[in-house]
């Protein structure tokens, strides 16, 4: 009977956390009726049970196994105290998530642990997310005590063997708590046990991780295969002709221009904080510089492949998307064999560096980029100047930028330059001697945007008097979007659109501004500009070669997603759950997944396409074009 008090406890909790999770994120799960919520809460009892059976199957055993031992009082103080940290940290989990999910918009998973060990990011960040989000650090504490004090008080009947009944008696009980454990974690009778993706049954894909909680889907992601083999087309002809991750220069190329190129990723730079993007009557935006620069380049409906800066660094440098429940970077396919930007402009005699303000280390960056085969890395050890560290993640913008424009007038011609700015990342801090310059907006990222943007006008401005500036191509792109206010940009679209600027000094570059993009697509853009003259490996293609198909795809809460000829398309690997008409539908109100629409069909097709060949190359590291030059 405790026990079952003990487990039931838990499972309040639970949906405790669950409205909790619901509240601190109310402006993503806004527009559910009374009755969808109604559905997710009880649904989402079925996998609380899983994770909580799942996280208590030891001491469910341990408190139930017939031997006499059980009843000792260093016995019960272990195995509760078992209970309490298990139980303390799984609602850790789902407090900490109210907040993440805010960044990431999925629960958390488990490659959480690889992320966590990269870097040591996680303990320098954790006190300032105790401080900026305290009220759910003191919800927290307030229900681990509570937790505690209750379970304490409900102790467990001792009932000593005596004899060969009472035996029976409480091998029977632990017989069918063992089946009743089972059933739990599976998640009920069915012949398969349930996953992330069966949350699909109680609400839209949006609204799965409301379902859904933390340790759930940690436990179902963690220490499992990160790809399997797809064979959705087994004739490889065939395969080939729909999609494939290999690049081939036109015939009667130009000669090789060796124009030097600067990427520029800003941190969460979603599209909906720049005013040049958005036309909506008395909306400004909060970066007026990048403003003035979209009028003067060729820029594209550009869209992330991710949703976090771990992802977006090697689909924005090497053209790979993560196409996976763990990033790239901290994948076991880290070590596969790839080209990049770098490897491949190096062949031709460039100069290659890469430049991040914060500790070095950092999220995996220093690693990957050695791995893609960048010269120099320079970071914050390199910049050695602690006067200007924020404080929490690194070197403010504005100086780290004009030190980046005075070692890019040191460094030979022609060279690569990738450069990623940090100041507006949460949490979200302007310089001392900036507060009160720049406008705040709806949303607490939107003052740091302005100071990014500033910094970036800086720059330019430095820049411009350089002897490299009128002879390089600049990119501009974020690594991914941020929390959003306006509705469109909380949708399965909006929240991957972000800006993708191509910029020549000169004002030369042209293009066609409603085609769309995305950030794999910006190393074959960049080398196709180039007019390189060699066969590479790469996911996405060039924007500004039209006989090529044009499309965004990304992965999220267990489906991919399809953006191409003005649908968008999910799949959950098995079947295909929505399709909506962007241009008509900007909110995702009307799926047609199941009308006949023309375009349907050949999506269906290339998106099978793209993901075998993804898996199956990152699977057999083939990522690297290996013929004849």
């Amino acid at each position: 009977m405790a026990v079952s008090l003990h487990l039931l406890i838990v499972l309040f909790l639970f949906t405790l956390t669950r409205l909790v999770f619901y509240f601190a994120n109310l402006k993503y799960f806004s527009g559910i009726e009374f009755h969808g919520i109604f559905m997710i809460f009880i649904g989402g009892i079925r996998f609380d049970l899983s994770g909580i059976f799942m996280l208590n199957a030891v001491y469910i055993l341990l408190q139930l196994i017939p031997l006499n031992i059980r009843f000792k009082n260093w016995y019960q103080k272990t195995v509760l105290m078992l209970f309490y940290i298990t139980n303390s940290l799984a609602l850790f989990t789902n407090f900490a998530d109210s907040i993440y999910f805010r960044f990431t918009a999925k629960r958390l998973t488990g490659d959480i642990f690889n992320f966590l060990s990269v870097g040591g990011d996680f303990g320098k960040l954790l006190p300032q997310f105790i401080v900026d989000y305290w009220y759910i650090a003191l919800l927290l504490i307030i229900f681990v005590v509570i937790f505690i004090k209750v379970i304490s008080n409900i102790k467990l009947k001792e009932t000593k063997i005596g004899s060969f009944k009472i035996f029976f008696k409480q091998l029977t009980l632990f017989v069918i708590s063992l089946f009743i454990t089972i059933v739990g974690i599976r998640g009920g009778f069915q012949l398969k046990p349930i996953d992330i993706i069966n949350a699909s049954n109680y609400a839209e894909n949006k609204n799965l991780p409301l379902v859904l909680n933390s340790p759930f889907t940690i436990f179902k992601t963690i220490g499992l295969p990160v790809l399997n083999n797809k064979v959705y087309i087994s004739d490889s002809s065939k395969l080939n002709d729909i999609y494939i991750p290999l690049q081939l220069p036109h015939e009667n190329k130009a000669s090789f221009r060796k124009l030097n190129v600067v990427i520029i990723i800003l941190e969460s730079f979603s599209q909906e904080h720049i005013g040049a993007l958005n036309h909506i009557k008395g909306y400004t935006g909060f970066t007026p510089f990048l403003d003035s620069l979209m009028h003067k380049g060729a820029y594209i409906k550009g869209f992330a492949n991710g949703k976090r800066s771990i992802e977006g660094i090697p689909a924005i440098l090497a053209g790979i998307p993560t196409l996976m429940n763990e990033s790239y970077i901290t994948s076991l396919y880290a070590g596969n064999k790839i080209n990049s930007l770098a490897s491949l402009l190096k062949t031709k005699g460039y100069n290659t560096s890469f430049y991040h303000g914060g500790s070095n280390g950092t999220m995996g960056f220093e690693s990957f980029t050695k791995i893609a085969g960048f010269g120099t890395y320079y970071g914050r050890s390199q910049y050695n100047n602690e006067t200007d560290y924020d404080g929490k993640w690194g070197i403010w913008d504005e100086p780290f930028l004009q030190n980046y424009a005075k070692q890019l007038n040191l460094t030979t011609q022609p060279f690569l330059s990738a450069v990623f700015t940090l100041s507006s990342h949460h949490p979200y801090k302007v310089p001392d001697k900036y507060k009160g310059k720049f406008r705040k907006g709806k949303l607490d990222i939107q003052e740091s945007i302005m100071y990014a943007d500033y910094s970036l006008q800086k720059f330019f401005e430095t820049a411009s008097k350089m002897p490299w500036y009128d002879s390089t191509l600049f990119v501009i792109t974020a690594d991914h979007t941020s929390e959003a206010d306006l509705e469109y940009y909380k949708n399965n679209i909006g929240m991957y659109a972000i800006p993708i600027l191509f910029y020549l000094p000169n004002g030369s570059l042209n293009i066609n501004h409603q085609q769309i993009g995305q950030q794999i697509d910006i190393m074959p853009s960049i080398l196709d500009f180039l007019n390189f003259d060699k066969p590479y490996f790469a996911f996405g293609t060039s924007v500004f070669d039209t006989s090529k198909p044009h499309f965004n795809i990304s992965y999220l809460n267990e489906e991919y997603q399809l953006i191409k000829d003005n649908y968008a398309l999910k799949f959950d690997g098995e079947k295909f759950v929505s399709l909506y008409q962007i241009s008509q539908d900007s909110l995702l109100q009307h799926n047609l997944i199941n009308t006949e629409v023309k375009e349907k069909k050949e999506m269906e097709v290339f998106l099978k396409a793209l993901i075998q060949q993804y898996n199956n190359s990152l699977i057999n590291n083939k990522m690297l074009f290996e013929g004849r030059n």
